[in-house]
């Protein structure tokens, strides 16, 4: 072979090397975790610039003029959104909704202008974290860069996902945690596919940022475990005691949203309203006020009193919630991360001085408790883990953290199946699993379609009763009742034809009754039921009691099922076509 022939056949190979699909999905990668780790190095410049703004007039102001601060930056939030984000607000549920039902479209525009109200709010004092805006930011940058290029399909969200993975991964210093974060939380699932490029957008976003820009969050002392055996007890309770809070946070923030979505006041002042309510408690407790990245280190190094940080667990819980409830920007990964570590510090404070021989000192379980919170309001419990260890950069705690972390996202799901992220997607009719809309059928449960107030008959009674009963109501199969009133089978036309004579109308209907009775739990999903249905080949079920088969709550119809599933339908193809209008 020849050199020209050598070095055309080099050409062609580097030509199709070049136009592989790794290599540009990796190339892409890179470009979006560079420009997401300067925007989160900007988006950092702007938030301190915003906070000394606010509070750099405080000294020549009256000491109550605190108060209302969060309530301006409430207003100019309120006006941002109103005049400049002109379809629903944009967070972290967005992002996911964007991947799972919408190819990965996003406006990147509103992402941004979602940003800039956070920085606002954040900067006045509201009390919530920078994480979802630096989602967003990332999230945006990969969105733009896909719309530029005339990117479409399956790159698109793994576009947003490197976003997503560079914006957590620049803003915590946590390359790890940013990447199980858009795995876990915002694709849903692990595919080879996206895992590479969204690794490489997570290296670069913290290069950039904290390597090249110093970027720096907490700053946490070193711990270990003192008495493993009983300290592993000890933190398990901890995993349960935030497993308890994390439910507690939810339904205090998506109570607070449904509260202020009731009040008839026009929709720029809410979340100045919030913000007088978070400058209230800040007055008093002004450890609420913004990110609290300070108070969370005073709690990891000890230097909280128990009395304090146990305000402090509900406070900021209130603050939060009144801050987002009310309309106002941020995140709720820091506000989970701040909850847990006052619930571990005042935990740890009262265990330590319980047992001073045999367990760490407070930090220690401040620290588990800040990564057990947030398992329980993200479901990501790895994700958690690997901030936690990421921030420390000691393995000394992981196996606490681990053990608290799974409790708290075990026991949280227990009292509420959504996080955080996907909670209003749920209130809106959307329930994602593992990054895609799961079937209707799968969301809805059989307590949504059943009838509880279901006709009986009685076991003693005859055939000819129960015929006069089916031709005068119309229905072709009743439950059957004891003597106790407790169910003892069902009767359907069909047990009627098949065992009863012309000359047998006084047979009782215990005789004649289906005993071996298929029922259904108010739990289960329509989907499990319908399947049932179906492979049985008829057409309702008993709905019993999961603890008691015999305490009849309702009955469930083939046609029940059918006529709340159109019923979904329609509502959503209304709502979808509200919000493309």
């Amino acid at each position: 072979m020849d050199g020209k022939t050598a070095l055309k056949n080099f050409k062609q190979n580097l030509l199709q090397w070049l136009q592989t699909e790794s290599l540009v999905s990796n190339s892409l990668a890179l470009v979006v975790g560079v420009l997401t780790g300067l925007t989160i190095v900007f988006y950092d410049r702007l938030l301190e610039i915003s906070h000394n703004s606010f509070y750099g007039i405080l000294p020549d102001s009256p000491g109550y003029f605190i108060i209302l601060l969060p309530a301006l930056g409430g207003l100019i939030v309120g006006i941002i959104v109103h005049f400049f984000i002109h379809t629903r607000r944009y967070d972290i549920e967005e992002v996911i909704e964007a991947t799972a039902l919408h190819g990965g479209r996003m406006s990147a525009i509103n992402a941004f202008m979602e940003v800039l109200a956070s920085i606002v709010s954040i900067g006045s004092g509201g009390s919530v974290g920078k994480e979802a805006p630096v989602v967003l930011a990332g999230s945006g940058v990969g969105s733009s860069l896909s719309q530029i290029l005339k990117i479409h399909g399956n790159r698109v969200k793994i576009l947003i996902g490197c976003g997503a993975a560079g914006g957590i991964a620049a803003a915590y210093n946590a390359p790890l945690a940013g990447v199980v974060f858009a795995v876990e939380v915002i694709l849903g699932e692990l595919e080879a596919s996206s895992f590479i490029p969204i690794v490489i957008s997570a290296v670069f976003a913290t290069l950039v940022s904290s390597v090249i820009f110093g970027v720096r969050t907490i700053e946490v002392s070193s711990y270990q475990l003192v008495n493993p055996f009983f300290e592993s007890i000890l933190y398990l309770l901890l995993g349960v005691l935030a497993g308890i809070v994390s439910a507690i946070l939810l339904r205090a923030l998506f109570g607070t949203h449904k509260v202020f979505d009731s009040l008839s006041i026009h929709p720029v002042i809410k979340p100045a309203v919030g913000g007088l309510f978070v400058g209230l408690i800040g007055f008093f407790y002004p450890q609420v006020f913004g990110v609290g990245y300070d108070v969370i280190t005073d709690a990891l190094n000890n230097g909280l009193a128990l009395k304090l940080m146990l305000a402090l667990i509900f406070l900021k819980i209130i603050a939060f919630s009144f801050t987002m409830g009310s309309g106002g920007s941020g995140g709720s990964i820091v506000p989970s991360l701040f909850v847990g570590a006052m619930l571990g510090g005042a935990y740890g404070s009262i265990v330590h001085g319980m047992f001073p021989m045999v367990t760490a000192e407070s930090g220690a379980y401040a620290l588990a408790g800040m990564g057990a919170v947030f398992a329980g309001t993200s479901r990501a419990p790895l994700a958690s883990i690997l901030i936690l260890f990421e921030l420390t950069r000691d393995y000394n705690m992981i196996l606490p953290i681990m053990l608290a972390c799974v409790v708290s996202n075990v026991v949280s799901t227990s009292f509420n199946s959504e996080s955080i992220f996907t909670e209003g997607l749920h209130r809106r009719g959307f329930t994602i699993r593992k990054g895609r809309e799961i079937d209707i059928m799968e969301s809805l449960l059989v307590t949504d379609a059943m009838k509880h107030n279901v006709q009986t008959v009685s076991e003693n009674k005859n055939v000819g009763a129960l015929i006069s009963l089916m031709q005068t109501s119309r229905h072709a199969g009743f439950p059957v009742l004891d003597s106790n009133g407790n169910l003892s089978g069902i009767v359907t036309l069909k047990d009627v034809r098949d065992k009863v004579g012309h000359d047998e109308l006084n047979k009782t209907i215990n005789e004649i009754c289906t005993k071996d009775v298929e029922v259904a739990y108010p739990e289960e999903t329509l989907n499990t039921v319908l399947k049932r249905l179906a492979a049985k080949d008829i057409g309702r079920l008993p709905v019993v009691s999961k603890t008691d088969r015999t305490k009849l709550l309702g009955i469930i119809t083939r046609s029940d099922i059918v006529k709340l599933y159109d019923k979904k339908i329609l509502a959503k193809v209304q709502r979808l076509q509200k919000e493309g209008t």
